[in-house]
């Protein structure tokens, strides 16, 4: 697909010119000195979009790679792994973009698509995969995270068999928000087939500018993915609420999250998300405002990590 057609089809999808969106958000291109993981989108912010289009546009604002969504509502459904995931890999790879992750909602290996969904991405090289959340009912919950130990660690075995390493998502609310309740759960697994998917934005809405060192400290051995977005703090009429928010502009301390990055020497996956609200009166126009968005953020991206990495 030549240059041309990605502007035309970026125009006639986003009502934007490919050309004129960069030119507001700088070089985008420019990959971060240093740092060689891939930068990925995550898809769930481009809903509508078919394989070729996703990789048209993710590649064009400056992406290398893509978090693919493979659950209810994403771009693969999960009884159509085996049919669709292949074809969304191969767009990716035939414009040189890669697909080193899939979010799934899986959370036990006995689910009828679990088997399907994790041999099709091992066949097809996506290395990695996010299982879905483990609720507390806060009744007992030393027995819970016993059963989701079981879980966790059939899922484990299954990826392993497959080919596909685990990467536990540390999400506020959860089971593992904190990361210190899942530690000696997953560091009880296979290395090579379970490790760490880590949100630093949600450690610090858990535990602080402190939780979130720690708990980078105690996932770093076995960090196989980070998720980057960012939050702020607000109060309203029912108090004190999170409020997601553009890259760079809320609590997170990206310098020094990133220089903790560079000094533990991670090059893995790196996934935006787009989790603050973007405006759009119509599809087209929050589809082309979500990739301005996705674009600025990247640029923000680029800069902190090429800062902390330093040239290559």
């Amino acid at each position: 697909m030549d240059a041309v057609t990605r502007r035309r089809f970026l125009a006639a999808a986003t009502g934007a010119v490919a050309g004129g969106l960069l030119a507001r958000v700088g070089d985008v291109h420019a990959a971060p000195a240093g740092f060689r993981g891939p930068l990925c989108l995550f898809s769930k912010h481009l809903p509508s979009l078919e394989a070729g289009p996703l990789v048209w546009a993710v590649k064009s604002i400056g992406f290398t790679g893509i978090d693919l969504t493979v659950r209810p509502g994403g771009h693969v459904a999960p009884e159509r792994a085996a049919e669709d995931l292949p074809r969304f890999v191969k767009a990716a790879r035939d414009e040189g973009v890669t697909v080193p992750m899939i979010t799934t909602a899986l959370v036990s290996a006995s689910e009828p698509t679990a088997r399907p969904i994790l041999e099709t991405a091992g066949a097809h090289g996506v290395a990695l995969f996010k299982p879905g959340y483990y609720r507390y009912a806060f009744a007992d919950v030393r027995k819970e995270l016993a059963d989701m130990a079981v879980e966790l660690r059939g899922l484990a075995e299954l990826g392993g068999q497959c080919g596909v390493a685990l990467g536990f998502h540390n999400h506020a609310g959860y089971v593992g928000g904190g990361v210190w309740d899942v530690v000696p759960i997953v560091d009880a697994l296979p290395p090579r087939w379970a490790g760490y998917y880590f949100d630093v934005r949600h450690a610090v809405v858990e535990g602080g500018d402190g939780g979130w060192r720690s708990a980078l400290s105690a996932v770093a051995p076995r960090l196989k993915m980070i998720a980057v977005k960012d939050f702020f703090w607000e109060k309203g009429p029912k108090g004190w609420q999170q409020r997601s928010c553009p890259l760079g502009e809320g609590m997170v301390d990206w310098k020094a999250f990133y220089a903790s990055l560079a000094h533990g020497g991670f090059n893995g996956p790196v996934s935006l998300h787009l989790e603050y609200e973007i405006p759009g009166a119509t599809a087209a126009a929050k589809q082309e405002a979500t990739l301005a968005a996705a674009a600025r953020d990247l640029a923000v991206l680029k800069t902190g990590l090429a800062e902390a990495y330093g040239a290559s």
